[in-house]
C-alpha cells in the first residue's frame, strides 16, 4: 500500500470511528489496529490515534456548543477525575511490549464485542446529573476510566456510557456530550506524554485526525436519532476480524 493511499484509507476509517466515538463508543477499536496493521509500533500506533481522538472531541464539543447543548461546568467536575488515571495509564502504555499490548488489545476488542451484545436501555428522560448519593461513585469510576482511556483508549466510550447511565442516570444525549468533553479534557496530557516519548506519527495521524473530526462534527448533531444500533452491528463484524488477526 503506497503513501497516498494509507492516507485516504485512514481518512475513510476516522469518517466512521469518529461516529462510532461520538454516538456509543469504540472507534479506536478499528483505527489502533488498522495503524497496527499499517506498520507501526503499538506504542506509536497508541499515540498517532490520539491525534485523532483529541481532535474529533474538539470537533464535537463545537458541534454540541454550536446547537447550545452542553454543561461545561459540569462536565469539566467529571473531567478532572480522569487527569490522573489518564496520566498513570499513558506512562504504563508507552512502557508495555508490543507483544503483550497487542494480547491486552486482543482480549479488549473480544470484551467490547460482548458488551454490545447486552441490551442497552439509556433513559430518554432528563435529570440531574449530579444529585443524589450516586455522585460520589462517579469520581472513583472516573479516574478508573481515565487510566484505561489513557492506557489503551479503546471501548473507552462504553465504558463512560454505562458510569453515567448507572451512576447518574443522564440521557443518550446529555451521555454524549458529557463523554466527548472528559474524553477531551483527559486525552491532552496523554497525547502529551506520546509525544514527548517519541510515540507520535504525525502524518498517519493528521490523515486519521482529518477523518475523526468530520464524523465527530456530524455524529454530534446525530446523536439523538440514536443511530447506534446499526453502527453496533457493523462494528461488531469489523471487531471479530480485527480481534482473529491480533490473536494470530
Amino acid at each position: 500500500m503506497d503513501e497516498l493511499t494509507r492516507l485516504f484509507v485512514l481518512f475513510g476509517v476516522g469518517v466512521i470511528a469518529g461516529v462510532m466515538n461520538v454516538m456509543a463508543g469504540g472507534g479506536s477499536s478499528l483505527s489502533l489496529p488498522i495503524l497496527i496493521f499499517m506498520g507501526l509500533d503499538s506504542a506509536v500506533a497508541n499515540g498517532t490515534n490520539r491525534i485523532a481522538i483529541f481532535i474529533q472531541n474538539i470537533a464535537a464539543i463545537l458541534s454540541f456548543r454550536q446547537q447550545k447543548f452542553h454543561q461545561f461546568t459540569t462536565s469539566l467536575k467529571m473531567a478532572v477525575w480522569t487527569l490522573p488515571g489518564g496520566i498513570i495509564g499513558a506512562l504504563v502504555a508507552i512502557r508495555i511490549s508490543d507483544e503483550w499490548f497487542q494480547r491486552i488489545l486482543a482480549v479488549v476488542l473480544l470484551g467490547v464485542i460482548l458488551s454490545m451484545l447486552i441490551p442497552q436501555n439509556y433513559t430518554t428522560q432528563p435529570q440531574d446529573s449530579l444529585s443524589g448519593w450516586k455522585r460520589f461513585l462517579i469520581y472513583p469510576a472516573l479516574f478508573g476510566i481515565g487510566f484505561y482511556g489513557g492506557f489503551i483508549q479503546v471501548g473507552v466510550g462504553f465504558l463512560l456510557m454505562a458510569a453515567l447511565y448507572h451512576l447518574l442516570r443522564v440521557n443518550l444525549v446529555v451521555v454524549n456530550m458529557h463523554k466527548v468533553f472528559i474524553v477531551f479534557i483527559y486525552t491532552v496530557p496523554a497525547l502529551a506524554i506520546f509525544i514527548f516519548s517519541g510515540n507520535v506519527d504525525w502524518i498517519l495521524g493528521l490523515s486519521l485526525a482529518a477523518g475523526n473530526s468530520l464524523g465527530g462534527w456530524w455524529a454530534a448533531r446525530l446523536s439523538v436519532k440514536k443511530g447506534e444500533k446499526i453502527i453496533r452491528w457493523i462494528l461488531f463484524l469489523a471487531l471479530m476480524i480485527m480481534a482473529y488477526k491480533l490473536f494470530r
